[in-house]
């Protein structure tokens, strides 16, 4: 691994400009090798990247050969860049789509009795790939998997998230493995507990979108508030609450902003305030969701076009020049520890006593 997680890092969730995602099945190796170079030019150490699970494995005993293979040609040309690639398996829900295998029932996802020979032998297999790279830093176990199968109890989920997290240390040892789940799970009961996602990984992946967090709202649509300046930092707070360790590591695996949400001319310093003040707070790894536009002649909710630091055309945006500076003058250094007990997790699991204790930490942050 290029950096520990105490030190900072910078990467992207990639998203392919030729064929989006459906480009595991009409493979450019050469786009993508574009694509790479458009993303190491961000500054960039580590890509997040996303395996359309029915299309890797397509039989509940079967791994596609066929992806495999093109899965190893990625790994490579990212090696070439010296980009670290982290592997989200069961994809699943990604960009408003939900990918499911045909064998795979949603009421039996999280059922180990009846989804585990599939899905290890789906896990072990790629994991067998993942060790001839020297790249690879770990599995995600699913982009959001709470969005795309619900758990009948929390309890439930947690029991699947350990076991899946276990398999993944016993193949992959030495690789940073986690779940990255959406907010709902941390604002609310959502299939796994917070308690589960905060101390049974090793570092915790958040996604903190201002907007579905309802961040942005409650601050009356300015992305420059607080409340949506500080959700990083506040989040991660609400993280080591539950994980009761005012200093356990900490992912932002996900957060962007978008013109559908603010003026284009403040999302630069929505970029730079935002990931400062996570730095202040000791805030490990940065990932934006994502690295380019997707290309518009596919359909997609019209806000997920713009979520890139670079255009469709792989031309770096406003906000992509402030990410990079950051990623420069920050990769590879320090995190810096918090040497101040955080209160206990809101007593309630519900939106609104959630917001209340964000709020809390946020002032806290604009007092200090």
């Amino acid at each position: 691994m290029k950096y520990s997680i105490d030190q900072h890092r910078f990467g992207v969730n990639y998203t392919p400009t030729h064929a989006w995602y459906y480009g595991w099945n009409d493979f450019q190796p050469d786009e993508i090798a574009r694509d790479l170079d458009s993303i190491a030019q961000l500054g960039a150490d580590h890509i997040r990247l996303m395996l359309i699970w029915p299309y890797f494995q397509p039989n509940p005993k079967t791994v596609s050969e066929a992806h495999l293979v093109r899965l190893d040609t990625l790994m490579g040309l990212a090696a070439q860049r010296e980009l670290e690639v982290v592997v989200s398996l069961f994809t699943g829900w990604l960009s408003g789509y939900a990918f499911k295998p045909p064998f795979q029932q949603d009421q039996t996802f999280y059922d180990l009795e009846y989804s585990a020979p599939p899905q290890e032998l789906y896990l072990r297999t790629v994991a067998e790939h993942m060790r001839r790279h020297e790249n690879f830093l770990g599995f995600d176990l699913g982009n959001e998997l709470n969005c795309c199968w619900q758990a009948p109890h929390r309890s439930v989920g947690d029991a699947w998230s350990g076991h899946m997290l276990a398999l993944a240390r016993e193949v992959a040892p030495g690789g940073v493995h986690g779940n990255g789940v959406d907010h709902q799970p941390w604002f609310q009961p959502a299939t796994f507990s917070p308690q589960h996602l905060a101390q049974a990984q090793e570092i915790i992946p958040l996604h903190c979108w201002t907007f579905f967090t309802g961040a942005l709202q409650r601050s009356g649509g300015d992305c420059l508030h607080p409340r949506p300046l500080h959700l990083l930092s506040s989040m991660a707070s609400l993280a080591r609450a539950y994980a009761g360790d005012p200093n356990k590591p900490v992912w932002v695996q996900e957060f962007g902003m978008v013109p559908d949400w603010t003026d284009p001319a403040n999302i630069p310093t929505f970029v730079e305030a935002s990931i400062r003040n996570a730095i202040d707070a000791g805030v490990s790894w940065f990932t934006w969701w994502s690295s380019h536009d997707i290309d518009t002649r596919y359909a997609f909710d019209p806000l997920e076009y713009a979520m890139g630091l670079m255009t469709n055309e792989r031309r770096m945006k406003a906000h992509a020049h402030v990410f990079k500076e950051l990623a420069e003058s920050y990769r590879g250094k320090p995190v810096a520890s918090n040497p101040r007990p955080l209160p206990a997790p809101p007593a309630e699991h519900h939106t609104d006593a959630v917001w209340a204790w964000l709020d809390d930490r946020v002032a806290s942050c604009s007092r200090e």
